[in-house]
């Protein structure tokens, strides 16, 4: 008797869970909408705002990130994220999606 009390409020929880609705969109997989190709021309220039501005728009990407050789970087990757790596000089050394 003691165990089904004790059962008896996961039973409970569990019930109000509830289903997701029948008619709820699927999960779409995140597109990725960089193209880091399309920016490597400004690998060399100064990876001054306005040159990392324009390598994210030629990359079609939603957002960029400029990180120098010893800036931390998180490892989530956004496949709409443009990465500018720059050197120790301040050129942009590559682009990469992510």
């Amino acid at each position: 008797m003691r165990a089904l009390s004790l059962c008896l409020p996961v039973l409970l929880l569990s019930a109000c869970a509830g289903q997701p609705a029948a008619d709820a969109p699927a999960a779409s997989p995140t597109m990725q909408t960089c193209n880091a190709d399309a920016a490597s021309g400004l690998v060399g220039q100064p990876a001054t705002p306005t040159n990392v501005e324009a390598a994210r728009i030629a990359a079609g990407a939603a957002s960029v990130r400029a990180l120098g050789p010893t800036d931390p970087m998180t490892l989530d990757f956004r496949g709409d994220r443009l990465n500018v790596i720059k050197d120790a000089a301040g050129a942009i050394a590559q682009v990469r999606c992510g």
